[in-house]
């Protein structure tokens, strides 16, 4: 499944860096791009939104 979430605090690469790796910490199979310009990241991954949502959200950055 493809997600995309628009992560307003994300303000720069380490940012980026910082969702991609929560991300993968649920679904290591997960692919991560993230935009910083509009904030938004497109997941690839077999977990739920929710789940994506909270793992997200756990590393400091919640998600719109």
């Amino acid at each position: 499944m493809t997600l995309q979430l628009k992560v307003p605090k994300m303000a720069c690469s380490a940012c980026a860096t910082m969702i991609a790796k929560a991300v993968q910490t649920i679904d290591s199979a997960s692919k991560v791009e993230a935009d910083l310009k509009t904030k938004l990241v497109t997941i690839q991954t077999a977990k739920s939104e929710s789940e994506v949502r909270k793992a997200i959200a756990s590393a400091g950055y919640p998600t719109i």
